[in-house]
C-alpha cells in the first residue's frame, strides 16, 4: 500500500481530506546549482534536498500518497558555466529528497538518466515538453526532473 507523504495535512486532520494518487509522469524544475552527495557542509545538502522536494510539490496533488510503483528518473542539469565535479554526484541527493514523498523508497528506481548541458555545447530536443522548454528558456543554473512509472520508456 502506498505511503502517505509525511508532510501531508491529512496526517494532522482526517477532516474530509481526499487523498489523491500521483498521476505519472511528473516533471518539475529546481532552480540553482545541485549539491553533491560529497558536499562538505551537511547543511547545504539538507537545503538542496528541501529545495528539490519543494519544487516537486507544484507537480503533484496535495495531499497525496507516495507511490509504491517501479520508477524511472530523468535529471537534466543546465549549469551556468562548465560544471565542477562529476555529474553522478548530483543524483543521490535528488533521489533522497523524493523518498517518502513521490515514492516510498529510492530502491524503487530502476532506471536513471542523467545528463549535463553545459553552455556553448550544441544540443537539440526534437519535441520538448512544456516543462523542459521552460528549463531550456530559463536562466541557468537549472535542473529538470522527470519521474515516471515506466522504467522501460525510451528503450530501443
Amino acid at each position: 500500500m502506498p505511503l502517505l507523504d509525511s508532510s501531508s495535512p491529512f496526517l494532522l486532520s482526517l477532516g474530509g481530506s481526499q487523498i489523491i494518487e500521483i498521476n505519472f509522469p511528473i516533471e518539475f524544475l529546481v532552480e540553482g546549482t545541485p549539491v553533491s552527495l560529497q558536499a562538505k557542509r551537511s547543511a547545504s545538502l539538507v537545503e538542496w534536498r528541501d529545495r528539490v522536494k519543494g519544487a516537486s510539490t507544484h507537480a503533484i496533488p496535495s495531499p497525496h500518497f507516495a507511490s509504491d510503483e517501479r520508477m524511472a528518473v530523468t535529471v537534466y542539469y543546465f549549469p551556468a558555466e562548465r560544471m565542477q565535479g562529476d555529474i553522478d554526484n548530483i543524483v543521490k541527493p535528488i533521489l533522497d529528497a523524493l523518498c517518502r514523498h513521490i515514492y516510498i523508497d529510492d530502491n524503487q528506481v530502476e532506471r536513471i538518466v542523467v545528463q549535463k548541458f553545459e553552455p556553448r555545447n550544441v544540443y537539440t530536443f526534437s519535441a520538448p515538453t512544456s516543462t523542459l522548454a521552460q528549463a531550456l528558456d530559463a536562466r541557468p543554473p537549472m535542473v529538470y526532473v522527470k519521474i515516471s512509472t515506466d522504467p522501460h520508456e525510451e528503450l530501443v
